[in-house]
């Protein structure tokens, strides 16, 4: 398929979730089983050329790529949570976004240092929460060789936040 076929599958919500901002709402793309396939194999051939021994995806919709897709790729799926939602020991980061404070973690065993991940989420808009991840691996000890999302806002430029390519399946410039 191609990047508009792919598109077609997504809708925008307007004023939502606030009046002024458009929402690329990729639910209907999940329930439509060939897109959703079709998305999902490949993001994973974009993901694969980085080598990674591990996928990590930040809740929640994250997760709703790099689970299947580190299954695909035979990988194991480390989860990127809210502060509080893991259980065990774990190692966190407080970070800014444009309206406030807030704070991932990782269980303190998820990641062996040196392992290279790659993190997945389903969005890139101003990269706030995508560069709180990658720093988040890294200080758990990861190799991060890259980030891979489904949809980014590149009017946004979130990309300038980080400091590694970016693997992009559809871009919105307005």
């Amino acid at each position: 398929m191609t990047e508009a076929e792919l598109k077609s599958h997504i809708r925008g919500i307007p004023d939502f979730p606030k009046p002024g901002i458009l929402f690329y709402d990729i639910s209907t793309l999940l329930r439509h089983g060939p897109a959703w396939k079709e998305a999902t194999s490949q993001l994973a051939e974009r993901v694969a050329a980085h080598k990674p021994d591990v996928l990590a995806g930040i809740e929640s919709r994250g997760f709703l790529l790099a689970a299947p897709m580190a299954l695909a790729l035979g990988l194991g799926f480390v989860m990127l949570r809210k502060k509080g939602k893991l259980p065990g020991g774990t190692v966190g980061l407080d970070y800014q976004l444009e309206y406030g404070t807030d704070r991932i973690e990782i269980q303190d065993d998820a990641i062996q240092p040196g392992q290279r991940v790659v993190l997945l989420d389903d969005l890139l808009a101003t990269g706030g929460t995508m560069a709180a991840g990658v720093a988040l691996l890294r200080k758990v000890g990861a190799v991060v060789p890259a980030t891979a999302v489904m949809i980014e806002l590149t009017f946004l430029k979130g990309r300038e936040r980080l400091d590694l390519p970016v693997e992009t399946l559809l871009a919105y410039d307005d």
